[in-house]
């Protein structure tokens, strides 16, 4: 039977969430669809999917158009659809818990503070798949941690998560590649 792998970037739809910092799991399957020439253009599943290969594996890039903490029913719907196992799935999220430009692959743990793995987990009922989270930094003093998580990137800083998000776009390759412990031991400095 043929392996399928789904790579999920969470983010809010939407053009007014462009650039912020909530929507580095986007701006990272933008990257690799960009960079494997996939288009996300189809709209199923409560997302924006784009099927295509990476590396010689069957790949679907999806991004869920729920609004963050929900994300998890999109990728349930998927999940069911293509009747692929857990650990098939490559999730990449933002995280506050982690300083911008930094990444950490774990091969499966909890949600942490974040909604929309909250939500995923809740929805498939497992913790069992591999995930890239994306550094965002902690919100500066006095900031409330909604509009911290909303708001946009100083150009210094986009240079600096540009490069975060090359390396999780590269992390969930070689997930796919090797497996989620080849991929810390590499990218999880």
């Amino acid at each position: 039977m043929e392996r399928i792998y789904i790579i999920a970037g969470l983010g809010n739809p939407g053009n007014k969430y462009d650039n912020t910092r909530h929507n580095v799991g986007f701006d990272a399957v933008d990257m690799l669809a960009n960079l494997y020439n996939i288009s996300i253009s189809k709209v199923k599943y409560k997302a924006l999917i784009g099927e295509g290969s990476i590396e010689g594996e069957r790949v679907i890039l999806v991004k869920p158009q729920t609004f963050m903490n929900l994300s998890g029913e999109s990728i349930r719907e998927i999940i069911e659809w293509y009747k692929i196992p857990i650990s098939n799935i490559i999730i990449l999220f933002d995280d506050i818990d982690l300083p911008l430009g930094k990444i950490r692959v774990r091969p499966k743990g909890s949600s942490g503070t974040h909604n929309g793995m909250r939500s995923i987990l809740y929805q498939i009922q497992s913790d069992e798949f591999p995930r890239v989270r994306i550094g965002i930094g902690r919100p500066p003093e006095g900031w409330e941690l909604a509009n911290f998580v909303l708001s946009k990137f100083t150009t210094e800083d986009r240079k600096i998560v540009n490069e975060s998000i090359k390396n999780a776009a590269e992390a969930a390759v070689a997930i796919i590649n090797s497996g989620a412990d080849t991929a810390m031991n590499k990218y999880n400095k």
